[in-house]
C-alpha cells in the first residue's frame, strides 16, 4: 500500500453519531442523534498534502476538474493575480470568486504556488478528484459515519475534537474577526495550516476540525440519519451530493459554526474551491 502519511487504526464499536447539544442547522441533517456500529479500519492521520497529491500526478498524469474546467473557487481576500481571471463571484456568497487558472498547483490564483507549501493540505480537488487518488493509493474515502466516529477520538458527544469549549488558545485553523472582511488571524492563518498543525486528537488524527472540508465516500440526504443503518451505514442510495465534514478555514460564527465534529454539509462530485480537500482511509 502506497501512503505519504501516517495510518491509524480506528478500533471498531459503536458510538452515537450526531448533534447532542442542538447546534446545527436543521437543514443539514445532524438529527437524530441515533447508534452507529463501525467495523476497525485505518484512517489517514492528515488530509492528503500537496506533496503526496504532486507525487499522485507525476505518476498518473492526472488532470483535475478544476483543471479541466479552468476555473474554480477563491475566497476574495486571499485571491492573487489579474483582475481580469476574476470570472464573476458567487450569487448569495460574493466573498467567493470564481477564478480562471485556480487548481491545487495555484490554489489563491494564477499568481500564487504551492512551492512552499508541501506540507499544507491539497485544495481545489473535487470528489471525484479524490476518487482518482485514493485508487491509485490502494485506499479509499472514509464513509461520513467512519469520520466522525475518528474525528470524535473516543469522546462520546463533545462538540470538537477536544471538548466541548473552543478554550481560550486556537486549537484549530478557522477565522476570528468580521468575517468576511476582517480576519485577525489570532490562529496564525488566513487560508490552510499544515497539516500537523495544533494538537491531534486522541486518535492521533490531525486537524479533523478547521483547515479544509473533507469529501467523505457518502451521498448526502438531509433525512439519511432518520433511516440509517446501525452497522457500517455507506449513505443513501440515490442523491448526487456528496457529504463534507470538519469545516474550514472560513467558518465562523456568524455564518457557519460547521467546524463542529458533527456538522455535515455536502457539494456536487465536480466541485471544488480553495478550502476542500480529504483524507484516505481502508479497512483493516
Amino acid at each position: 500500500m502506497r501512503s505519504t502519511h501516517g495510518q491509524v487504526l480506528v478500533p471498531g464499536g459503536t458510538f452515537a453519531m450526531g448533534d447532542h447539544h442542538g447546534d446545527g442547522d436543521p437543514a443539514d441533517g445532524e438529527r437524530p442523534v441515533h447508534p452507529v456500529t463501525l467495523s476497525s479500519f485505518h484512517v489517514d492521520a492528515t488530509t492528503v498534502t500537496n506533496a503526496a497529491f504532486a507525487r499522485f500526478v507525476k505518476e498518473t498524469g492526472y488532470v483535475t476538474d478544476a483543471e479541466r474546467w479552468g476555473s474554480s473557487g477563491v475566497f476574495h481576500l486571499a485571491f492573487t493575480g489579474s483582475r481580469e481571471d476574476v470570472l464573476t463571484s458567487v450569487d448569495g456568497a460574493p466573498w467567493w470568486l470564481a477564478v480562471r487558472g485556480a487548481c491545487w498547483r495555484h490554489p489563491e490564483g494564477p499568481g500564487s504556488s504551492i512551492g512552499d507549501r508541501a506540507n499544507h493540505p491539497v485544495v481545489h480537488v473535487s470528489w471525484h478528484d479524490a476518487q482518482a487518488y485514493c485508487a491509485w493509493a490502494d485506499r479509499r474515502l472514509p464513509t461520513e459515519a467512519e469520520w466522525e466516529y475518528a474525528a470524535r477520538g473516543g469522546l462520546a458527544g463533545a462538540r470538537f475534537p477536544w471538548g466541548d469549549e473552543l478554550g481560550r488558545r486556537w486549537a484549530l485553523n478557522i477565522w476570528q474577526g468580521r468575517f468576511p472582511t476582517e480576519n485577525t488571524r489570532e490562529d496564525g492563518f488566513l487560508t490552510t495550516a499544515p497539516v500537523k498543525t495544533y494538537r491531534p486528537n486522541a486518535y492521533g488524527l490531525w486537524q479533523t476540525v478547521g483547515n479544509v472540508w473533507e469529501w467523505c465516500a457518502d451521498r448526502f440526504a438531509a433525512d439519511w440519519y432518520a433511516r440509517s443503518p446501525e452497522r457500517d451505514p455507506q449513505g443513501p442510495d440515490e442523491g448526487d451530493a456528496r457529504v463534507m465534514r470538519g469545516g474550514s478555514y472560513l467558518c465562523h460564527d456568524s455564518y457557519c459554526n460547521r467546524y463542529r465534529v458533527a456538522a455535515r454539509t455536502s457539494n456536487t462530485p465536480e466541485s471544488s474551491s480553495g478550502n476542500l480537500g480529504f483524507r484516505c482511509a481502508a479497512r483493516r
